[in-house]
């Protein structure tokens, strides 16, 4: 297993909630790692990402809420998420992207986030 989620959980609108993802040693250290979300009924989003030397990118509708980061040191990377919304309800994803052929090809099992 490469990646393993962990974090999450239910919230108020408001609140603040952390999602991890534990890597393994090769796409910690060479991979560009992100987080996907998919609510019921939705498509699956891509919400933030964040190259090897490279600056993140959001998704519109968390920029300014959202911060992606990674410890290579600790073999994780992972999202702080503020001012959650109703709508950031979804069960989140992470993933990582190894080469531009293969794209976002490895993925973690998922974890659930609620905001109420």
């Amino acid at each position: 297993v490469q990646l393993v989620e962990s974090g999450g959980g239910s919230v108020q609108a408001g609140g603040s909630l952390n999602v991890s993802c534990l890597a393994s040693n090769y796409i910690i250290n060479n991979c560009a790692v992100g987080w996907y979300r998919q609510a019921p009924g939705k498509d699956r989003e891509l919400v933030a990402h964040l190259g090897y030397s490279s600056p993140a990118g959001y998704g519109d509708s968390v920029k300014g809420r959202f911060i992606i980061s990674r410890d290579n040191a600790k073999n994780t990377f992972s999202m702080q998420m503020n001012n959650l919304k109703i709508e950031d309800t979804a069960k989140y994803v992470c993933a990582a992207a190894c080469s531009v052929s293969a794209g976002w090809s490895t993925w973690g099992q998922g974890t659930q986030v609620t905001v109420s």
